[in-house]
């Protein structure tokens, strides 16, 4: 069941996702609330897990991570222990930075960031070292036109 919220914890969930990095005074002062009221807050949505701490953004080109890689697997194996297993390997692989397991033509669809196709062919290899896997489609994305949008609030 989704927790109830009102429209202040909206405010604070909206500003916080364009900016997590906002003084508690600077929040508070956003959505309208004392430094108090905004910490009691603050503190009842993660308690209740809604609000799961706080992530920086980070360019990943900078980075040299140029490489964006929409990856489509299919198995034949649908199995409880298969899938712990799966899971398992998927999770040892740190370019791996979405998994999702899907309905319709496939089965898992993971997000792969790496540096150029070199550096996803060693990412490939190691993802079909680990199990057993029926197809394997990659996607190479051409342009990112908007990534790690915000939650509609």
């Amino acid at each position: 069941m989704a927790k109830s919220i009102d429209q202040i914890d909206r405010n604070l969930l909206r500003e916080l996702q364009r900016d997590a990095s906002l003084s508690q005074r600077d929040l508070a002062e956003r959505v309208g609330l004392s430094q108090n009221a905004c910490w009691r807050r603050l503190k009842a949505l993660t308690e209740s897990g809604l609000l799961k701490g706080s992530r920086a953004r980070i360019d990943r080109r900078k980075l040299g991570l140029d490489l964006v890689v929409f990856v489509m697997l299919r198995t034949r194996h649908h199995s409880a222990d298969w899938l712990q297993a799966f899971r398992r390997h998927v999770l040892t692989i740190p370019e791996v930075i979405d998994f999702h397991r899907i309905s319709g033509d496939y089965d898992y669809q993971l997000k792969v960031v790496t540096e150029d196709m070199a550096s996803y062919d060693r990412v490939y290899r190691r993802l079909i070292e680990g199990v057993e896997l029926d197809s394997v489609t990659s996607y190479f994305a051409m342009e990112e036109i908007a990534e790690g949008r915000p939650l509609p609030l």
